[in-house]
């Protein structure tokens, strides 16, 4: 049967600059410090991305540089696509407006479970994207991915990380929140994830597809972490 979907967000953003905010969304490091893994844009043709062994290249089809860009939709073999569309108006009294569109198909009897997992992660990108501007515009990020084990009790392990994060409960949006010791707050949580932002880093939990946790981190200044040490705090949490 399959599923198609829509999503729309849309922000104004007070003092960050259209040049900003393209910046963002249309240059590898810009991507790099706010969506997943290691980012590549070619102007004009093609944004490249490696995730892993997930390593997906998506056409631009618009490209107005300051305004406008689109890319993605390009249809596998079951049908399924994904497009993304990005819209960016400047506002009198030094405003941005940044508009974006997720749209594509799922096929297959069995989408619901994976397209609730994508609209959770999907909230957690745009909400990472609009924090990184409002907190971090400009700057440049090192991306950082870790992979915690399986796990079978997923609302015991998020209850876990709220410990580790200082809470006596899983984490919610607006939490006052410490990571190892650096305050931060929960900029957005939901079910599957939750994101922390610290005054050098914005630290992100997600759902993995085996239950366990994945840590995908956006690092402003070097709060001496790597891949490796966040693979055990991630052991260790499970």
């Amino acid at each position: 049967m399959g599923h198609a979907f829509e999503g729309v967000n849309e922000v104004e953003l007070a003092g960050v600059t259209p040049e900003q905010v393209w910046d963002a969304i249309a240059t590898g490091p810009g991507i790099d410090s706010w969506f997943m893994g290691v980012n590549e844009v070619e102007p004009g043709a093609v944004v490249r991305q490696a995730f892993g062994d997930y390593r997906p290249a998506h056409p631009i089809t618009a490209w107005e540089p300051g305004k406008r860009l689109a890319y993605g939709g390009d249809e596998e073999p079951d049908g399924r696509f994904t497009a993304y569309e990005f819209l960016v108006e400047a506002r009198d009294g030094g405003s941005t407006v940044l508009r974006m569109v997720a749209s594509g198909f799922l096929p297959g009897d069995d989408w619901e479970d994976e397209f609730e997992a994508m609209t959770a992660g999907g909230e957690m990108f745009w909400q990472t994207l609009v924090t990184y501007l409002r907190h971090f515009a400009g700057r440049t990020a090192r991306p950082l991915t870790a992979f915690g084990p399986p796990v079978a009790d997923w609302p015991a392990l998020w209850r876990r990380l709220g410990g580790r994060l200082g809470l006596d409960r899983a984490p919610r949006t607006g939490d006052a929140v410490t990571v190892d010791g650096t305050p931060g707050v929960v900029y957005f949580a939901n079910s599957q994830t939750a994101g922390v932002r610290t005054d050098g880093a914005l630290y992100r939990f997600f759902r993995g597809v085996t239950g366990g946790v994945i840590a995908m981190h956006h690092v402003f200044a070097d709060d001496g972490r790597d891949e490796r040490s966040w693979s055990a705090w991630l052991e260790d949490l499970s």
